[in-house]
């Protein structure tokens, strides 16, 4: 019954709390044109000392109130927190800065922040929620194959053959890169495999020959081949043990691109708004990748709802699926309750929306999960799970990033 019941909210979303009432194009992934982010001019920097520790939670974060009080940013102000830095594999690192152009202010969002209720610093709210996806016919296969686990112990997801969309904090503390990210590796999910042919092959080989041995008298002959069968039964449990569990193939980071309104080294703290950051492969992979999408309003969401996958550290060797509403929203950030552990920090926030003028529904990225964040609310620190908005000028950088320039970035 629960298994069904899991089916049946995993592919029927999308039509969640749908009535009559509704419009069927509030239900649809809406083309919008882009605005344009062009380079402008790329600076060298000198490299960094890889030696940040990793930092989960940011000491001061403006919530939902606060950036109600804040004036507009301007154009040059966007424009400095768009430039970015590229971190290379051998160590080397850059600063690009770039012109907006054809941008439209994003009107300030209608926000119902009073009265939220007081929560306890934990991740997991009440009942947990989350489901552990064990079944292989749904962990090797879309959705669930694009989520990806970081060697710095984040999560990320494939956006293209070629990259990985995770958090800035998963490899960058605000000031400098993290220990361990110099030699970054990404880990994408595969089945553990129960033993090839020529392993079973050689082994039939290794027993025929100690049984020779055997048959000729020699007592120590005997008693190895009584130590090897306790070893392969042995073996045997552990490998029963291991079938259903995921395992990584592991590769290695060509390039890391960070807003430099996140990377601000000592001229200021990290801004949450721009906690994304985009890693490119050394080696391409073949899988199924999300694509990115602008972020509709909450009002825009089916039932309120969003969807994300990460490696939780306490469900080691599992990847843990959710499905949860969205309490507030600002321009930039997503503010939920989602249960969630670290580990699924830098997991990419979807929906399932139906695609214009077709008839079939289409996944896409619209949000970076950042964690477990305090805010101030009404001058009240309050903790929230948090995510990163995709607003069409940050699809427009990812873009950017993604194909080198703005030619394929004109709609989103």
């Amino acid at each position: 019954m629960g298994a069904m019941l899991f089916r049946l909210m995993l592919f029927t979303l999308g039509w969640t709390l749908i009535d009559g009432s509704e419009m069927e194009q509030d239900l649809m992934w809406h083309v919008r044109e882009i605005p344009r982010l062009v380079s402008e001019r790329t600076f060298h920097l000198t490299s960094p000392a890889f030696e940040a520790d990793a930092k989960m939670v940011l000491n001061r974060v403006c919530g939902i109130e606060c950036q109600k009080a804040l004036p507009a940013p301007s154009l040059s102000d966007l424009e400095d927190s768009l430039s970015y830095e590229t971190v290379f594999e051998n160590g080397s690192r850059t600063l690009t800065r770039v012109k907006v152009q054809g941008w439209v202010p994003e009107p300030t969002q209608n926000l119902t922040s009073q009265g939220a209720p007081v929560r306890r610093k934990r991740q997991v709210y009440g009942t947990d929620s989350r489901f552990s996806i064990l079944d292989k016919k749904f962990l090797t296969n879309f959705p669930f194959n694009t989520a990806v686990k970081l060697s710095t112990g984040c999560s990320g997801i494939l956006i293209s053959p070629n990259h990985v969309l995770t958090a800035a904090h998963c490899v960058h503390d605000g000031s400098d890169y993290i220990k361990g990210s110099k030699k970054l590796r990404v880990g994408l999910l595969k089945m553990r495999n129960k033993g090839g042919g020529k392993r079973r092959r050689g082994s039939r080989r290794n027993r025929r020959e100690v049984s020779g041995a055997g048959r000729e008298g020699s007592q120590d002959s005997l008693k190895e081949t009584a130590k090897a069968g306790r070893r392969r039964k042995g073996s045997a449990r552990g490998q029963r043990a291991a079938d259903g569990r995921p395992s990584f193939q592991w590769t290695r980071v060509k390039n890391t691109h960070i807003p430099k309104g996140w990377a601000r080294g000592e001229s200021g703290d990290p801004a949450l708004d721009y906690d994304y950051a985009l890693l490119e492969l050394k080696r391409p992979h073949k899988k199924k990748y999300m694509d990115l999408g602008v972020s509709p309003t909450i009002k825009k969401l089916p039932g309120g709802m969003i969807h994300f996958s990460g490696f939780d550290q306490d469900r080691a060797d599992q990847l843990v699926y959710r499905f949860c509403s969205v309490s507030d929203e600002s321009n930039d950030l997503l503010y939920q309750y989602c249960d969630a552990e670290s580990g699924s920090t830098g997991s990419g926030v979807y929906l399932r929306l139906k695609e214009p003028d077709k008839k079939r529904w289409k996944r896409k990225i619209i949000a970076i999960y950042s964690g477990h964040q305090w805010v101030d609310v009404h001058g009240v620190q309050k903790d929230y799970n948090v995510a990163v908005r995709i607003t069409p000028l940050k699809y427009a950088q990812i873009c950017l990033w993604m194909h080198g320039d703005d030619a394929s970035c004109t709609h989103g």
